[in-house]
């Protein structure tokens, strides 16, 4: 950490040149002797990377950007702000620090936090990132979070983590047991200094696969932004033995989309022909699994088993896009030409034997437009095209 970058001078250089061309700026050389102007590049790329993801951090004076990496791994504000709903108490230990963004928002809803982060430079860069954003009741330590609860004699109300993938996990499917640390493999131990655990789990990771290699999960959660799953996070709660409940949220611009069920409840789904109104989920519902539920909970008929569309006659609020059918066609290229004269449209499958690429290159139908082309297979296992019109994002 060379602390000669948070020199006036050198900030209000860095401030000055966020949108300069880092290429350009880099070849006319460093203006200042206590700072290479790759230290500088660094700053502003990590800077620029937190404008929209760590607004606060972005608006705070002189705070201290680590490697852009330790930046697009860390969790937004928005997620950061949704964990600290989930706990309470006097103490909370994160055992796997990092930038500190989630301990930064969860020491507002818990008296005293400990942040562990093992990398003992980035540690130093969170210590002093907490002094300009006024937090403190954070305590930051230089060590391996496991290492420090072995040695941790008081109780305390929460252990959090958000465990990285091992460098050598191969593929995308992985398991928690991949991770470091290996939640798994230290759970007896987590559970003799706390009674509640919240850990933060790559979106790619197996719901399933997840409950099965961990004990006492007492609630899911998925967690989207603009359709886009980001974390799952799981609460576990000591000698939890009754129903996991799963929540799905994607926070959009408009609103925020909300669906709750529990992981035990056996409902099914009805089916339907189209009617006026065809609904998509969003991504945390899909994630989830929630397909027989939503049907069931929201009074609203599915095209097919494995369609994952659903229908109703009138419109109703649903966490997900909404649009109204115009025209329901059997799957024919002329016919579709036809009805298409702009041959301009947006192009969804779902479970339909050709992809989007592939029906674009037969019909000629380039992207864009406001018409909505969903081709998919109704409940009588025939293939067809919804032709409509957006109503909600």
């Amino acid at each position: 950490m060379n602390t000669n970058i948070l020199n006036k001078e050198i900030q209000d250089f860095i401030n000055a040149n966020l949108k300069t061309d880092l290429t350009k700026l880099i070849l006319k050389g460093c203006p200042f002797k206590e700072i290479s102007i790759q230290e500088i590049a660094a700053q502003i790329v990590a800077k620029n990377k937190s404008q929209n993801k760590l607004p606060t951090w972005f608006r705070t004076e002189n705070i201290y950007y680590p490697n852009k990496l330790n930046i697009e791994q860390t969790s937004s504000e928005i997620t950061a702000q949704y964990k600290s709903k989930l706990v309470f108490g006097n103490s909370l230990i994160d055992i796997t620090g990092g930038f500190g963004v989630d301990a930064f928002y969860l020491s507002q809803k818990v008296k005293n936090i400990t942040h562990c982060e093992i990398n003992e430079e980035l540690s130093k860069i969170v210590s002093h990132n907490y002094q300009q954003l006024n937090a403190q009741n954070i305590n930051t330590l230089v060590g391996d979070g496991i290492e420090f609860l072995k040695n941790y004699i008081e109780k305390i109300d929460w252990i959090y983590s958000d465990p990285s993938r091992r460098n050598d996990a191969k593929g995308k499917v992985f398991l928690l047991e991949d991770c470091l640390p290996n939640i798994p493999e230290n759970l007896d131990l987590l559970f003799k200094k706390t009674d509640n655990i919240l850990i933060k789990i790559s979106p790619i990771l197996d719901i399933t696969s997840a409950i099965n290699e961990l004990k006492f999960v007492k609630e899911i959660h998925v967690v989207a932004i603009e359709n886009e799953v980001k974390e799952l996070l799981f609460l576990l709660e000591k000698n939890w033995n009754q129903s996991i409940s799963i929540q799905t949220i994607n926070f959009n611009k408009t609103n925020n989309q909300v669906f709750k069920l529990d992981l035990g409840e056996q409902v099914s789904a009805t089916y339907s022909e189209p009617k006026k109104y065809i609904y998509e989920p969003n991504a945390a519902i899909l994630k989830a699994g929630a397909f027989q539920q939503v049907s069931n909970h929201l009074k609203i008929a599915k095209l097919h088993q494995h369609s994952h569309l659903y229908t109703s006659e009138n419109l109703i609020e649903f966490p997900g896009r909404c649009f109204e059918i115009k025209n329901c066609i059997s799957y024919d290229k002329k016919q579709l030409r036809n009805l298409i004269p702009s041959k301009k449209a947006n192009i969804t499958t779902r479970n339909f034997p050709e992809n989007v690429e592939q029906i674009r290159k037969k019909t000629g139908l380039k992207d864009g437009g406001n018409q909505y082309l969903f081709f998919t297979t109704d409940k009588n296992n025939k293939h067809i095209v919804l032709i409509c019109h957006k109503i909600q994002d």
